[in-house]
């Protein structure tokens, strides 16, 4: 897979092409004709170009329109599956969705892919330079609106009835620029162009309310004097992997209400009254760039209603759409509610749903408290997704009041009634009282999130196993002791349909010459590739294949950065979000050592390294920030340093993205997942590079622990301290000074970072950053150290020896079924949701 479109500079020579269409499988020549007729009409009729004025973006839109042909029908057979069953539906809320590109999925999906690549070759375009012109539908920080991604493609591919909700950014994640080793922030544009995949309904606009008061009068409590926003959906299909299922991720834009405000016009000011209406349609402007860090701002607080509120109002109509008979009474009506209605809230994000869906039931559906109470806790479902304390939202009650009037009275009679069975479970303990209440009274009163929502669902779940065992010993200790019933994990997974047979075709080809093609759907299949572990033929082909994904990584970086690489070194890279937990600077340190033993010894033997970094930082986070600064000084001094050669090589690959991981992931023959203990709640990179025949460093966090049990101890290197050493440490009083005494590489790497030893134009810039790391280590960066070394020698020392590392290698791939995200949605649907699977059938959707 070495063919590469020419604007990344790499020309596709004519063999290297025909091996990647052999990959696809052979077209059929009926497919191919439809698809050239249906890419000229659409080029002619959808996008007014004929091929000699045409652009590549023109090709691109005429292709995209193409499968959406071929998509709509599924979609539409799909939906009046759903409607003719009456099935329960879940819908997934999240103010996160980072799905990436399209085109290349999609064509998967649907096995197109084999034909479009045909048909464009005999029109005498690339496929890889149309794909390229797709932007990166980044509408998320990382980890969470990617996980998103993944399950609306096992729903769709598994058969369950699923619609996605979440926000139209018109900005997704900033993009990344590295300017003098700094970070710039550029606004992601993504929609500049339009966007084929999705099909706007303004049929289905809702009006949004905001601030204003209440008022008690004898029909109930009314909310008025508010001020309206009209959310307008726009859907995209999310087809399944070989099946005839295509739901829908409905995406919410912030229009403006048609009326003006007159008195604008009343003194003449016609711009103003135009500019008045931006206001509104700032919700969905942009995503919050905060990852792991609660900011507290009004416009996200009106983000998150925003979505849940037209959300609510959907799934209720869509409710409502199928009561055949329509009941006497509406506590009749909403008798069934939860049975077809599960609501799954990712983090608490959407958990303003709550007091939404229960102000709903009681003023407008005029429903008793409890009725509307036992409904929401039938309905909803929450998963966490940290422990950090920093990252849980808790919204100022001020703001509450002033923007939410109504949720904030209804969060006060939920904390009432949840206060009551404090007290009856723990009485005349005050001090549970106050821990346990959503209302913190500490400081400025705030609303717990989190609270509210292990207070108000059904279901609270983790996504790891040691993720969802510290939240019942640590953050909701008092809750589990109150609600046992309700905690359970659900460890992450990943869509094995992007993540290996579109990102990593020439290995997907060799295992299923080797076991079949099963596995694409059914992951557990590749332990069949245990048998082979010891076939050195095979190893060879493994091997082979990881050299040519390295060949294309290398190149990618030689065309955007004009650094060339020894594609022969171990490729060794971590990418994630820049934090602190995630530890970016312990792999720094162990570069900065790496290069003074090299320095120190230029003719000693060094197994060579190519050291990749990537990821984005929280624009107000400073100190990720400086992490980034100083990854990139390090790596000018250690790239141009002639006595280092290339031994060693350090690359920051900036604006880390979904399309550019679709090239890191196969490449990689060490991944790097070396959060502090009890810090990573699952991580879903580690399951990616795993998948991708890559090994893994890393400590006992996240999903790694589930990993290490799943390949052996023997095929992982583990490092570090545990969560009981981490807490001992601190029980003990943590010195730094302790370590770096004792150790003089880590002494010597600290003073350079101090001293500006690698940015000598402003020699003082990092020594506040070095002077954190000793005096305040709150992620033991420095306890660890050594312990991480020490494993970074075994692994160079294996890396010597082709046969044994492909051999772990291939234990990994084989023991990586258990993380698919199919199997995490089994488990959400069988134990979580209960709902059924629905098979669709393909008459004509007007039938």
């Amino acid at each position: 897979y070495q063919s590469y479109n020419s604007s990344s500079g790499i020309n596709a020579e004519y063999g290297q092409r025909r091996k990647q269409i052999s990959l696809r499988g052979l077209p059929e020549i009926d497919n191919v004709k439809e698809v050239i007729n249906n890419f000229n009409r659409h080029l002619h009729y959808t996008c007014g170009k004929d091929r000699n004025v045409a652009t590549n973006k023109d090709f691109y839109f005429a292709l995209a329109n193409t499968i959406m042909d071929k998509l709509v029908g599924k979609w539409i057979r799909t939906q009046q599956s759903y409607h003719k069953n009456n099935v329960k539906r879940v819908y997934y809320l999240s103010l996160e969705f980072m799905m990436g590109r399209t085109l290349s999925n999609t064509m998967i999906n649907l096995m197109l892919e084999g034909a479009c690549d045909e048909a464009l070759y005999q029109l005498g375009l690339d496929i890889e330079e149309l794909e390229s012109e797709e932007p990166d539908a980044g509408l998320g920080n990382g980890g969470l609106g990617r996980l998103a991604a993944c399950f609306l493609d096992s729903l769709a591919t598994l058969g369950y009835p699923a619609y996605g909700y979440g926000i139209r950014y018109e900005h997704g994640l900033f993009n990344q620029a590295i300017v003098n080793c700094n970070q710039i922030e550029k606004p992601d544009s993504w929609l500049t162009y339009g966007n084929p995949w999705e099909k706007a309904r303004p049929e289905y606009t809702i009006p949004v309310k905001f601030y204003g008061r209440t008022e008690r009068t004898q029909d109930g409590v009314k909310w008025v004097d508010y001020k309206t926003v009209i959310a307008m959906p726009y859907d995209s299909p999310i087809p399944g992997y070989k099946t005839n299922t295509v739901n829908t991720l409905r995406l919410w834009s912030a229009k403006s209400p048609n009326d003006f405000d007159l008195s604008y016009f009343n003194h003449g000011n016609y711009i103003e009254a135009v500019l008045d209406r931006n206001i509104a349609e700032n919700i969905s402007r942009v995503l919050y760039p905060n990852d792991n860090f609660f900011e507290g701002k009004e416009l996200r607080l009106k983000q998150e209603y925003f979505m849940v509120a037209a959300t609510l109002v959907d799934i209720i109509r869509r409710f409502k759409v199928n009561k055949v008979d329509k009941p006497d009474t509406n506590e009749e009506l909403y008798s069934d509610f939860s049975d077809k209605v599960a609501i799954q809230l990712n983090d608490t994000h959407p958990s303003l749903a709550v007091p939404e869906l229960m102000r709903i039931l009681m003023d407008e559906e005029h429903l008793s408290w409890d009725k509307a109470w036992e409904i929401c806790k039938g309905t909803f479902a929450y998963t966490n997704h940290t422990i950090l304390p920093e990252a849980l939202e808790r919204w100022p009650v001020s703001m509450l009041e002033r923007v939410l009037p109504r949720h904030l009275e209804i969060i006060y009679l939920i904390n009432h009634f949840h206060l009551e069975d404090v007290r009856k479970k723990f009485p005349n303990d005050n001090d549970k009282l106050r821990d346990m209440s959503i209302v913190e009274e500490q400081g400025e009163k705030r609303i717990n999130m989190a609270y509210l929502s292990v207070v108000s669902c059904h279901a609270v779940n983790g996504v790891a196993a040691i993720h969802s065992g510290l939240l019942v010993t640590s953050l909701f200790k008092d809750f589990y002791e109150l609600y046992p019933e309700k905690f359970q994990n659900k460890t992450n997974g990943i869509t094995p349909r992007r993540w290996l047979v579109l990102c990593n075709p020439s290995l997907s080809h060799l295992i299923t010459e080797k076991i079949g093609d099963e596995w694409s759907v059914e992951l557990s299949q590749l332990r069949k590739l245990e048998e082979f572990v010891n076939d050195k033929a095979f190893l060879q082909e493994v091997f082979k294949t990881k050299q040519e994904n390295k060949r294309r990584l290398a190149q990618y970086v030689s065309d955007t950065y004009g650094i060339e690489l020894n594609s022969g070194s171990m490729f060794d890279i971590q990418v994630k979000r820049i934090h602190e937990y995630k530890r970016q600077t312990l792999n720094l340190l162990h570069v900065i050592t790496l290069y003074n033993r090299i320095k120190s010894n230029p003719n000693g033997e060094f197994v060579p390294r190519t050291i990749f970094f990537g990821g984005k930082a929280a624009p107000g986070y400073q100190t990720a920030k400086q992490i980034i600064s100083l990854i990139c000084h390090v790596a000018n001094v250690i790239n141009n340093d002639e006595a280092v050669g290339d031994k060693l090589k350090v690359v920051f690959l900036g604006n880390y993205r979904c399309s550019l991981a679709e090239i890191i992931m196969p490449a990689a023959d060490l991944s790097e997942q070396i959060s502090l203990a009890g810090t990573e709640a699952s991580g879903t990179g580690n399951m990616k590079f795993m998948l991708n025949g890559a090994l893994t460093i890393g400590t006992l966090d996240g999903a790694n622990v589930e990993m290490r049990e799943e390949m052996g101890e023997d095929n992982i290197f583990i490092f570090g301290m545990k969560v009981e050493d981490v807490a001992q440490l601190w029980q003990n009083g943590y010195d730094t000074r302790r370590y770096i005494e004792r150790l003089p590489e880590l002494k010597l790497a600290l003073a350079q970072i101090k001293s500006g030893y690698f940015n000598p134009g402003e020699p003082h810039k990092f020594s506040g950053f070095a002077d954190g790391l000793v005096d305040n280590d709150r992620f033991c960066v420095i306890a660890d150290y050594e312990a991480y070394l020490a494993c970074q020698e075994q692994v160079s020392e294996l890396y010597m020896d082709w046969i044994k590392w492909t051999r772990k290698c291939l234990y990994n791939i084989a023991s990586a079924g258990k993380f698919s995200s199919d199997r995490t949605i089994n488990q959400y649907a069988d134990e979580i949701w209960d709902i059924k699977k629905v098979h669709v059938d393909l008459n004509p959707p007007k039938e």
